[in-house]
């Protein structure tokens, strides 16, 4: 009996020191991780997110950029930091990539991350060079079937949103394309630009001032509804292949075994400020779609993507490489 007592004692003296914590929290300032280079979508997010979080936790957020091994480098780091609310993770969808892309993880997305929220999500665009005598998803399916392997797409890097955009383009519509790795979107669409390559799949934000000029065509989104930022541009869905899904997705995640008090604080503060009127405004400019969902949402949702994107990269008949 006492053997019980003692225990409920302690647990009732964690669960006090632990919302003690998160009263306290933050008494100094706040890293935000971005495992991207500057000028990225995780880095835009990361800053819009930062402002909002100085003002409503009164300390301030900055965003420190720790890209490569896509991404991984970044995420590893808040992973293996002490799980305080100090060192928190924006991280793409690579999070849930990956793990189906290299033999040897030096972490474990699902057991060293606790997730926040998802904040927001955003279609991939298909875009080609105006060269191409192509004017929709359907007629370039018919030209990539007539012309196996000559047609070149760029992708901004191996396993990321894009490149699973193209993977999973190539086994629905029974298409063999060739997927020419960059390092990083900017590059990826100035091959595109230049004509080296064909298309590429990439984010509104990287395309839209490129599709304006005239430098780029859009063909389709790889989300199930067209966007705002694009809403002449039909879904692959709708004009080519039904089913058809990719979503780019940006989270902010904290090391797992962050005292859950401070992780329903930063969850409130996130939805907060990604359902703000002026970030709204913003996301809509750069083709983004708040979301603002909360932790164990954003568990499920991580867990679905990892499964999907497991299966489409085992179709595709990609081979694990070793360690990033």
């Amino acid at each position: 009996m006492r053997h019980v007592i003692f225990n409920a004692a302690v647990a009732a003296l964690l669960v006090f020191a632990a919302n003690s914590l998160a009263q306290d929290y933050p008494v100094r300032p706040v890293r935000l991780v971005a495992p991207t280079s500057p000028g990225g979508t995780s880095d835009f997010l990361g800053r819009l997110l930062a402002q909002k979080l100085s003002k409503a936790l009164g300390q301030q957020v900055v965003v420190e950029n720790r890209p490569g091994a896509s991404s991984m480098i970044g995420a590893d780091f808040v992973a293996k930091a002490a799980p305080d609310g100090y060192t928190l993770l924006i991280s793409p969808a690579a999070l849930a990539i990956n793990p189906s892309m290299y033999a040897k993880m030096p972490f474990n997305t699902q057991r060293d991350l606790a997730p926040v929220s998802l904040i927001a999500e955003a279609g991939n665009v298909l875009v080609v060079h105006p060269s191409l005598p192509v004017r929709s998803v359907k007629e370039l399916i018919t030209l990539a079937k007539k012309k196996p392997g000559s047609l070149v797409a760029a992708s901004p890097g191996r396993g990321g949103s894009p490149h699973m955009s193209a993977e999973l383009l190539k086994i629905m519509a029974g298409v063999d394309l060739l997927i020419v790795a960059y390092k990083g979107g900017g590059p990826g669409v100035i091959a595109l630009i230049s004509g080296e390559v064909s298309l590429m799949f990439t984010t509104p934000p990287s395309a839209l001032v490129h599709l304006r000029a005239g430098k780029l065509r859009a063909l389709g989104v790889t989300t199930k509804t067209r966007i705002p930022a694009l809403p002449d541009v039909p879904t692959i869905d709708e004009a080519a292949l039904p089913g058809y899904e990719a979503t780019q997705w940006f989270g902010l995640l904290a090391p797992a075994g962050t005292p859950r008090p401070i992780v329903d604080r930063l969850y409130q503060e996130t939805v907060r400020a990604v359902r703000a009127a002026d970030t709204k405004e913003r996301f809509v400019i750069e083709g983004l779609d708040p979301v603002g969902s909360k932790p164990e949402e954003f568990a499920v949702y991580i867990h679905s993507e990892l499964n999907k994107w497991a299966k489409v990269i085992k179709t595709a008949g990609i081979k694990p490489q070793g360690s990033p």
